[in-house]
């Protein structure tokens, strides 16, 4: 294996990146337009026509789904780590309107009396994200105000009033002439603006340009250290009966519904009730979904029943007795859910092993004898599982974790990449990062292989032995850079791994990581590290794109083959744990004869 470190020469992103960051030293709100020109000399992959007249839309729609839809109404964006840092500096964030993006979690608030919006930034990673999503977004935001103003069209938008959907439809269809959409372009922001907001924003945009301003308020790293301290002080108070600072902890980054799905069983009880929705409601056409699934079962119908549940219990909110019952279920098994509205927005479950019900677990993970089962429930570890953070947020939350609990003794990192060699639905399995934020190589074992994934995967493909990259941000990248990457060898871009692997250097050795090295990880490591990520993305081919495809129903497959993989090793390791304590032969069998 070829372990050279790869040589990436890319100026213009690095121009943009150190303009920006520059800019928001200033004590004032700098202009979103001042970064225009450079950020258009990058020519990102995800933006390649910022600099053409040509509307691209699969960049506007791409960058606005990162952000609140008030975007559109907003002139000044803040930026700050927490509640405190906001208040300190006059802004009442608490009585503003909380506000979400549909694509990126992040908390953000809005008053629109001064059309100000306050977005949480948990790392750099998010400023590496906000700035160069708001200078795509205003880009072709002026390119619709541009386009938009020729004369007899300008008024008749401006002026267009009638609710009925046969003039709304033939305006769209003089709009999208004017503007040089086709029809599958129009069905995209048809689906961004769903409704009367397509017309409404086609006149927000024919009357104003949009000039955003941004300001950035704490800037310093013990500014972020403090917001992931403040999370963990208020998820220890949530659980005050875990010690959390002596109990084995196995650690895994994933998101807040697969684990949970697999060990409650509540997704099976609701079964009537989920498919009388989906036949009902037919949310997000999933009715053609269920008629369609095989039946021969491969875990299919689980798969389906999980995504299901969620929507209907998302959006039960006036059910009390469902989300009672939701509770009730998740406390029976041991599941603690920590989220706090004031600082990270990176929820977390704590999870008591030794509760865990064997008559609820899904039948995939049935592989436990009644031997092993007894030896379980005197376990006395927790699975502490945080909804992935983005970017160097992983690495700040997994070092303030590493110092408060007793022991690490798995670490376990799934979620979501580009791949540069396969398609979406595909899972990689890398033992080799390049890591944008420390230059590092980073070397480890990852304790997965394709044999451990394969049979739990209907639809797409397993590759073990990649090469990934961990990137600062989805656009700060272009084709050049990808394809240096790609010659290297690497096939698997994402944002969290080199920063947790950046932690897991610090909770190894006495010394902060290094800088620009190649970093072995193969040994000192006394724990598993395991690496699961499945492809949203094909960012060269562009056969499918986050761009034009949300993953939802169609990354089922790849999240629960992903999740039972690492369910199947956790629990392993703690039965074979806990057999060398019965045995004698372990740790736990020492201290207690001592």
């Amino acid at each position: 294996m070829d372990r050279t470190p790869p040589v990436v020469n890319s100026d213009e992103i690095e121009l943009y990146i150190r303009t920006y960051y520059s800019l928001l030293r200033s004590t004032g709100p700098i202009r979103i337009r001042s970064l225009e020109e450079t950020h258009m000399t990058m020519k990102s992959n995800l933006h390649y026509l910022a600099d053409s007249p040509e509307l691209d839309v699969s960049a506007l729609v791409y960058s606005a789904l990162r952000m609140p839809e008030c975007i559109v109404d907003t002139h000044l964006v803040v930026l700050g780590q927490m509640d405190d840092v906001f208040v300190r500096e006059g802004y009442a964030v608490n009585t503003w309107k909380p506000v979400k993006a549909r694509a990126r979690r992040r908390k953000y608030f809005f008053e629109a009396r001064t059309a100000t919006m306050a977005a949480f930034v948990a790392s750099v990673s998010d400023i590496d994200d906000l700035i160069p999503s708001m200078t795509t977004f205003q880009i072709e935001w002026n390119k619709l105000h541009q386009k938009l103003n020729n004369g007899s069209l300008h008024d008749r938008l401006i002026n267009h009033k009638d609710s009925d959907p046969t003039h709304s439809g033939e305006l769209l269809a003089i709009v999208s002439d004017v503007l040089g959409l086709s029809p599958g372009d129009l069905s995209k922001l048809s689906q961004l603006w769903p409704g009367n907001h397509l017309i409404t924003n086609l006149q927000k945009a024919a009357r104003n340009r949009m000039d955003l301003r941004v300001i950035l308020l704490g800037s310093g790293l013990a500014d972020y250290r403090r917001s992931v301290q403040l999370w963990w002080a208020r998820l220890e108070s949530a659980v005050p009966g875990i010690n959390m600072w002596e109990r084995p902890i196995y650690f895994v980054s994933s998101n807040t519904h697969s684990i949970v799905n697999l060990i409650t069983g509540l997704a099976a009880e609701l079964r009537d009730d989920v498919l009388e929705y989906v036949e009902r409601d037919n949310p997000e056409d999933l009715l053609s979904e269920y008629q369609s699934l095989p039946p021969n079962d491969n875990g299919h119908h689980h798969n389906f029943l999980y995504y299901a549940s969620r929507l209907h219990i998302t959006g039960a909110k006036n059910r009390s007795d469902l989300q009672r019952m939701v509770a009730e279920r998740e406390k029976e098994v041991g599941v603690t859910r920590v989220s706090d509205p004031h600082v990270l927005d990176v929820e977390a479950q704590v999870i008591e092993l030794n509760k865990l019900d064997r008559n609820r677990i899904d039948p995939r993970l049935q592989l436990l004898s009644d031997e092993e089962w007894d030896l379980l429930k005197n376990s006395n570890a927790v699975l502490l599982n945080v909804d992935y953070p983005l970017g160097m947020a992983a690495y700040h939350v997994f070092s303030q974790i590493s110092t408060a609990v007793g022991r690490i003794v798995g670490v376990y990192l799934m979620g979501k990449a580009a791949t540069l060699n396969g398609r979406v639905g595909d899972v990689m399995i890398p033992n080799v990062i390049y890591d944008e934020h420390s230059r590092n190589t980073f070397l480890f074992r990852n304790s997965f292989t394709a044999q451990d994934v394969g049979g739990l995967l209907n639809y797409g493909t397993v590759f073990d032995n990649q090469k990934a990259v961990t990137v600062r941000g989805t656009i700060l990248q272009n084709r050049d850079f990808m394809h240096v990457f790609y010659e290297e060898g690497y096939t698997d871009i994402e944002m969290e791994l080199g920063p947790y692997l950046s932690g897991v250097y610090e909770d190894v050795y006495p010394q902060r990581y290094p800088v620009n090295e190649i970093v072995n990880l193969f040994i000192n490591v006394p724990y598993d590290i395991g690496v699961l990520h499945y492809a949203s993305d094909t960012p060269i081919s562009r056969r499918q794109t986050l761009l034009s495809k949300s993953l939802s129903y169609f990354g089922v497959d790849a999240t629960y083959a992903t999740s039972i993989a690492v369910m199947r090793r956790i629990l392993s390791q703690e039965v074979a744990r806990m057999g060398k304590a019965a045995t004698g032969a372990g740790p736990l069998a020492r201290a207690a004869r001592t």
